[in-house]
């Protein structure tokens, strides 16, 4: 299997990691399928907005909801999500050089969101790339074993592993 996750440090930073790498591998020529996460910092909201994009070319789902200034529960709306996953699965039907998840979150732990894709892509021999939280951890390599391999949070680390992965399959 060709799986690796990454972790960046701070609050957001692995949207902005995962977006600039699906950007520097789409102009060196690779075809891409998955999602990349936008966060929106709304002035008049506590919370963000949290948009995703669909590789390789949108469209953009809006995976937030807004539940109120006093709620304390997930923000995710699951029909969003879910809308995001079949428009993926979809292009990964059109064929991928590399899957990119933006998170494997809850509903990922939890047997639902992107695990079907990740699973079909790594049944096909596309590498995927994850990014993932620390909450998120042990279901993560619950779900891919020992197979997964961790990235430093940086464009040059995630751009080589993919390439090396991809340069490896074309051998």
């Amino acid at each position: 299997m060709k799986i690796a996750y990454t972790i960046a440090p701070g609050r957001g930073e692995t949207n902005v990691l995962l977006a600039d790498t699906a950007k520097a591998l789409a102009a060196d020529g690779l075809h891409l399928c998955g999602t990349v996460q936008t966060d929106t910092e709304c002035a008049d909201k506590a919370k963000c907005d949290m948009d995703v994009h669909i590789l390789p070319d949108g469209p953009v789902i809006r995976i937030s909801q807004d539940l109120g200034s006093a709620s304390r529960g997930c923000r995710l709306n699951p029909e969003a999500l879910e809308q995001a996953v079949q428009i993926t699965r979809e292009q990964l039907d059109q064929g991928a050089d590399l899957v990119v998840v933006n998170k494997f979150g809850k509903h990922e732990a939890d047997g639902r969101g992107f695990r079907e894709v990740i699973g079909e892509a790594l049944s096909r021999d596309i590498p995927v790339l994850v990014g993932i939280n620390r909450m998120n951890v042990d279901a993560f390599q619950d779900f891919c074993g020992a197979a997964a391999q961790e990235l430093d949070p940086t464009v040059d680390a995630l751009t080589t592993w993919a390439k090396s992965n991809l340069a490896a399959q074309k051998a």
